[in-house]
């Protein structure tokens, strides 16, 4: 039996839960409400030491200071996941792919979107793996785990949507 550590770290997005493996690689971060979300078992243990690191570039990220996570990160899942997976570390800071740039970039046909997507929606790292920067073939914003409310914010945080005008 392996253990899991956990725990919060408040953010502008709510308290996030990370989860992480005892060799100290980050393996989930979640938002409250969150599709699917990681739940805490009984049997990990509590640290916030193994994620003193993520800590400080959430912060940074959040205040605008960093655009590149440089964390080691541990997600399993399907070949086919881990390579869309993959596909999103390489979506820029400020930038968006639409699902079907994703399964072009994976070598997976136009029919593949909507894996894709389910792909997408099952990545375990949100924020980390920018899975918010996937938008739809017409530009709009699609589903984001962590709620569409959230994707605005992450990708008007980037740059990548116009902020609010005041008036």
């Amino acid at each position: 039996m392996t253990t899991t550590y956990w725990t919060h770290v408040d953010g502008p997005l709510g308290p996030l839960l990370l989860t992480a493996a005892p060799t100290g690689e980050l393996t989930s971060l979640t938002v409250p409400g969150q599709k699917k979300a990681t739940v805490v078992r009984d049997d990990w243990t509590h640290d916030p030491g193994p994620f003193r690191e993520a800590e400080r570039q959430l912060a940074a990220y959040f205040a605008g200071d960093l655009k590149d996570f440089r964390l080691p990160t541990r997600a399993v899942g399907t070949p086919f996941r881990e390579k869309v997976w993959a596909a999103l570390d390489d979506v820029p800071y400020g930038g968006t792919v639409t699902y079907g740039e994703i399964a072009a970039r994976i070598g997976a046909p136009r029919a593949a979107v909507r894996a894709v997507g389910g792909a997408i929606g099952a990545n375990p790292l949100l924020i980390v793996r920018p899975c918010h920067r996937v938008i739809g073939a017409d530009g709009s914003l699609t589903g984001y785990a962590g709620g569409l409310e959230r994707k605005v914010r992450l990708l008007t945080h980037e740059g990548a949507l116009p902020r609010a005008q005041n008036p």
